[in-house]
């Protein structure tokens, strides 16, 4: 028997419908966890027979959020080389790369305890987690960075700086692309503002220069 076609076009308009799907998501949960599903799909442009057939409920669609998180952050944290970097330029280079995936790491934080549990929200963060912690530890054992704190106890407080710093974005009270945010990172870390500053802007000169020849 002859296999249907299923035409190009149709499955571009449903990966199209998906994508604008889950934008919205992360939008409208982000401002309220509480949205409902209807008001998801209104926000996404599309009607709410089109969601139910990517999402057949609420916890469906989380868990696709969820995922797409997970692998955002995974990626963020395995691409980031600090081999041969000062533990500076690496804690740098490390915010500037979460930068961009911020409204999904708050987007888990909010949902935690609502929807996805702590354990699976720290599973997920957890790459990240350790990323920053190992470059906090090894600025403490040179010197670079505040010891009066334990490593994972100043990552988790850089944390909630740069979600703090992410909100202000978002509430159109301040303005930044992910250099001022990380240069307020290091001197929260324990460096002096304006080596912060030079060491962020070598940082962004290089990936600009990366993503030039790339």
């Amino acid at each position: 028997m002859t296999k249907p076609v299923v035409r190009e076009p149709l499955r571009r308009n449903s990966r199209s419908n998906r994508a604008r799907i889950l934008a919205a998501a992360r939008q409208e949960l982000g401002r309220n966890p509480d949205t409902t599903l209807e008001e998801i799909a209104r926000a996404g442009g599309v009607v709410r027979r089109t969601l139910f057939g990517h999402f057949p409920g609420r916890s469906a669609l989380l868990d696709a959020l969820a995922e797409e998180a997970s692998e955002a952050l995974r990626d963020s944290a395995t691409r980031t080389p600090d081999a041969g970097e000062t533990p500076q330029c690496a804690l740098a280079r490390f915010t500037l790369s979460i930068w961009p995936i911020g409204d999904r790491y708050r987007l888990l934080l909010a949902l935690a305890r609502q929807d996805l549990g702590e354990e699976r929200v720290s599973s997920i963060l957890a790459p990240a987690r350790k990323k920053a912690t190992d470059i906090l530890d090894r600025g403490q054992r040179v010197g670079v960075f505040h010891n009066h704190l334990p490593a994972a106890v100043l990552s988790a407080a850089l944390e909630a700086l740069i979600l703090s710093l992410l909100e202000s974005v978002n509430t159109g009270t301040w303005e930044d692309d992910g250099s001022l945010t990380a240069v307020a990172t290091l001197v929260a870390a324990g460096v002096l503002e304006q080596e912060a500053t030079a060491v962020v802007e070598d940082v962004v000169r290089e990936k600009r220069a990366e993503t030039a020849e790339g």
